[in-house]
């Protein structure tokens, strides 16, 4: 009882958390709406938070792997959401950017030691661990309501009530740290001992950089793009942004299913692929249809996922941390530095004409799928928990395992 306590605690607070990354696009419509704010000048918000959490992330991974910081995960939360609170209080363009950029350094350091801290929570099982996993998808799917709920009622001086959810998070993972301290000292203690396959990690890498473009390009700008095609409609891009994130909730479940009965690689591998066609159809396909794309890219992009995740893991055993922000961080975020390109496009000729070339992303993820192996897991120390699977290492998300 006092695991499924402490893991409902920290997924909630993983949901607090992870609505301050989709908050980010979420607030792209009322910047052009309010301050009137270009393509290219909304990209370049969304680059603040991306950039230095793509710096940040790894770094605290590597960190996270020396030595224990349970304390990031309140300070961390707070700091997520402060940026984002304090990003409609100022008209100012580079404040702007520099509290989002904040924000984005907060929910950098949040992920690598949260991970750390739910696994120990978890005692090994790894359904536990999915359900800390989903806690943070559906942070996502609820950032545009939570958004939308805020500023569309009382406009961009209206953002500092969005500092809730993290005041909420950051009390909830108070009694869980205080509950695991002893077990959590004694887990990063814990010597790891593996060979490492840093070519295998490397192409892996590529392939999430370009899944990160994919997602991070349509998340920036799925709702002006839904808004235009469907004659205006502020609630159409909200819509459409809450379906792109919702859609990554369901992906992460169903991808950890898939693989207990196909291997990692083969699940990622054939979702890319399918993938490609389903962002084809959001771009080309005319009316709400778009709505059905949008789901499926979601789901598509977010079924290999997690997989990817416990795949770096696998590669670089004796590093986790340090491959969980890598994965999680660095090659995610760098989607982030690609979007003021898709903006300058598309301020030059049009946001489908931008948003197209987005369909090579998922396509070339399929083609470095097709060079990696399935590594072999050697077997842990530790029995798998009753009633878990013993097909571990194709859980849903494995992050943070030590």
């Amino acid at each position: 009882m006092r695991r499924n306590l402490s893991i409902t605690l920290l997924s909630v607070g993983h949901g607090c958390v992870d609505v301050y990354q989709g908050a980010v696009a979420s607030l792209v419509p009322f910047f052009v709406a309010e301050r009137a704010y270009s393509y290219a000048a909304v990209s370049g918000i969304v680059l603040a938070a991306s950039l230095l959490s793509s710096v940040a992330q790894p770094v605290f991974g590597v960190l996270t792997d020396r030595r224990a910081m349970p304390w990031l995960l309140p300070v961390s939360t707070l700091l997520a959401g402060a940026g984002i609170a304090l990003s409609g209080v100022s008209d100012s363009y580079a404040v702007t950017l520099a509290v989002v950029a904040v924000s984005g350094v907060g929910v950098a350091a949040y992920h690598p030691e949260s991970a750390r801290v739910a696994r120990v929570a978890s005692d090994g099982s790894h359904s536990a661990m999915g359900w800390f996993s989903l806690g943070g998808n559906l942070g996502f799917a609820l950032a545009p309501v939570m958004v939308a709920a805020v500023v569309a009622v009382g406009g961009l001086g209206l953002t500092p009530l969005l500092v809730l959810p993290a005041v909420v998070g950051a009390a909830l993972c108070l009694p869980v740290l205080r509950v695991l301290e002893t077990r959590l000292s004694d887990a990063a203690a814990s010597p790891v001992t593996a060979k490492d396959d840093k070519a295998s990690f490397v192409r892996l890498s590529l392939a999430v950089v370009c899944r990160s473009i994919a997602f991070i390009g349509l998340s920036t700008f799925v709702s002006l793009y839904a808004t235009e095609r469907m004659d205006g409609s502020k609630a159409a891009g909200t819509a459409a942004l809450f379906l792109l994130y919702l859609g990554g909730a369901v992906g992460s479940v169903l991808g950890g299913a898939l693989a207990n009965r196909w291997d990692r690689v083969r699940v990622s591998r054939w979702s890319y692929l399918l993938t490609a066609g389903s962002i084809a159809g959001l771009v080309f396909v005319p009316g709400p249809a778009l709505y059905l794309f949008v789901i499926l890219t979601s789901a598509g992009l977010y079924i290999p996922f997690s997989l990817q995740v416990t795949l770096g893991q696998d590669y670089l055993p004796s590093r986790v941390g340090t491959a969980s922000g890598i994965t999680l961080g660095l090659t995610v975020s760098i989607g982030g530095l690609i979007s003021p390109v898709i903006g300058t496009l598309a301020d030059r000729t049009s946001l489908q004409t931008a948003l197209a070339p987005l369909i090579a992303m998922p396509f070339l993820a399929w083609i470095l799928f097709h060079t990696l192996p399935e590594p072999v897991v050697p077997p842990s120390g530790s029995t798998t928990p009753k009633g878990e699977d013993a097909d571990a290492e194709h859980s849903p998300v494995q992050p943070g395992l030590r």
